[in-house]
């Protein structure tokens, strides 16, 4: 038996501005973009991991008003749980990332634990982490 993430994901206020954050500025492409009802279904991939989807979805899609409004509260406050992506070159996508107007919580730094990363918010106020391991 094998195992693999297909969906992971993300809670955003807007889709579209999300959409430009994470295809603009880490370079993402969109999978699929379909309309679901109300809302739509977006994913976000990248060659580095195929079958993998970053899906984009505001709280209140496929979720009870109260579950919504609960989520929203989280996301508002910059509680849930942050992403990491890894790069090949932090330095490079810190400064990509960074002209994208992001609003940045952590320049790139050396961690004790070994790797290299900075941190940002995107526009919904997810943290958003980079990290790139150590050279061998």
């Amino acid at each position: 038996m094998t195992i693999s993430l297909k969906y992971c994901n993300i809670t955003v206020n807007d889709v579209d501005e999300s959409i430009a954050f994470y295809s603009g500025a880490l370079g993402l492409q969109v999978l699929m973009d379909v309309p679901s009802g109300e809302f739509r279904w977006v994913t976000l991939g990248s060659d580095a991991q195929p079958g993998l989807g970053l899906v984009l979805s505001v709280p209140h899609a496929g979720r009870s008003q109260a579950d919504g409004d609960a989520l929203q509260e989280l996301l508002t406050k910059g509680e849930l749980p942050m992403l990491v992506f890894s790069s090949d070159d932090v330095d490079k996508t810190f400064e990509t990332v960074r002209a994208s107007g992001a609003e940045v919580l952590q320049d790139p730094v050396d961690q004790p634990w070994g790797p290299r990363d900075c941190a940002f918010r995107d526009p919904s106020g997810n943290m958003v982490r980079v990290a790139q391991e150590p050279a061998a």
